[in-house]
């Protein structure tokens, strides 16, 4: 039997009852955010503009650049807890969609057994995940080679009895928005960016790798490790962890002259947490396509100037008109680009701002269990999850 602590822990985040579909860019469109520099809408957008939680309202936006989306996300509603998931996939969608089908199961399993959430058990939630990603490209890497050059970053984030607990690995990011003095808005990094374009990473890397001098390499404009990659820690990119993985020369992109002797890429995620005061008022989770294009204030200040409602999918197209912008094009000639060739001018990207409605911290309230999984599978964004009940 659990403890009546571990019965807590099970019954806010137990395993919830109903898929909630995202909506598709322009149905009904009645939000407040100015369209007026576009009539057309942008099939590649989803969104669910406005839901609860029990303490606040969550807004979530999705937009596909990859033929295939490599982004995958999610959130997960209980009755006194929110979990929130950013999984944003390289090389392939496989990781980051099994870090989706998988990561808040394992969570869910190692909060019951031990009673509690906390940095550890987010560790170790972290760890069972990329332990069993490893053990499925194991199975398959004879058949599909390819699957040992996939992965993901991972960022999660879990409100539970008024504290932020948060787990990362590459260069997704958190960001909390507080009120300062005059009541303006402060925007502050929650977590550290995994990413050889940080001199910090090159140092750490270089540290740990003292005898190779190419772990990291400028390669196509930019720091990667070994040459091929930008981040430092995923789940999955077992080619570059484990040298029975390695790639021969017919995979030229993700190939290394001299195999690895010890891995270059780690799954060990940086932690935090996060006692919630009354001055922080919203959370933003996006994957490093929306960072591209705004800074962290940035972000912040469009939250906070605008109504809730519709909030994320605001801030997506903010960065997509700077994309357009920045390719000297109007905005309505990008959302014309299909998948694919939309990639050209941005990443998939994934934003999930999560209100914090400290009146309703510790009280009992009532919210649908919910589970929101923002993906878009290889048939296209028509195919979201339908609404499905659970028993």
């Amino acid at each position: 039997m659990f403890s009546w602590l571990a019965r807590l822990v099970s019954s806010c985040l137990r395993p919830v009852r109903r898929y909630a579909r995202m909506s598709k860019d322009g149905d009904d469109d009645d939000d407040g955010v100015d369209e007026s520099t576009s009539s057309v809408e942008d099939s590649l957008l989803w969104r669910r503009d406005l839901l609860k939680h029990s303490c606040g309202e969550f807004s979530f936006a999705v937009v596909q650049a990859n033929e295939v989306i490599e982004d995958h996300s999610q959130v997960e509603i209980g009755s006194d807890a929110i979990f929130v998931g950013v999984y944003d996939g390289h090389g392939g969608p496989e990781a980051s969609r099994f870090v989706r089908d998988h990561l808040f199961q394992h969570l869910m399993r190692i909060a019951q057994d031990n009673g509690t959430i906390s940095e550890e058990i987010l560790r170790g939630a972290v760890t069972a995940t990329e332990d069993g990603f490893m053990k499925l490209v194991h199975r398959s890497y004879m058949i599909k080679p390819l699957i040992a050059s996939i992965g993901s970053c991972c960022l999660v984030g879990v409100i539970w009895k008024g504290t932020l607990y948060i787990a990362n690995l590459g260069d997704s990011r958190a960001v909390v928005g507080s009120l300062g003095r005059s009541n303006k808005i402060i925007a502050e990094q929650l977590t550290r960016e995994h990413n050889a374009c940080r001199e910090e990473i090159r140092q750490e890397l270089r540290s740990l790798h003292p005898q190779d001098s190419q772990i990291v390499v400028m390669n196509r404009g930019t720091w990667r490790v070994k040459g091929i990659i930008q981040v430092s820690r995923s789940i999955g990119d077992a080619y570059l962890k484990w040298p029975q993985f390695s790639l021969d020369p017919s995979f030229p992109r993700f190939h290394m002259p001299e195999p690895i002797t010890q891995p270059v890429l780690t799954a060990e995620p940086s932690l935090c947490s996060r006692v919630l005061q009354p001055h922080d008022k919203f959370l933003i989770f996006a994957s490093d396509g929306l960072w591209e294009y705004m800074t962290n204030q940035q972000a912040a200040e469009i939250v906070q100037k605008n109504p809730r409602n519709g909030v994320a999918r605001k801030l997506v197209k903010a960065a997509l008109k700077e994309a357009a912008n920045k390719r000297k094009m109007k905005y309505k000639e990008l959302q014309k680009i299909e998948k694919g060739n939309r990639r050209i001018f941005h990443d998939d990207i994934t934003v999930i701002v999560v209100f914090i409605d400290h009146e309703l911290l510790g009280k009992k309230i009532t919210v649908p269990e919910l589970s929101i999984r923002g993906f878009i599978d290889s048939a296209g964004p028509s195919n979201f999850k339908s609404v499905q009940e659970f028993m």
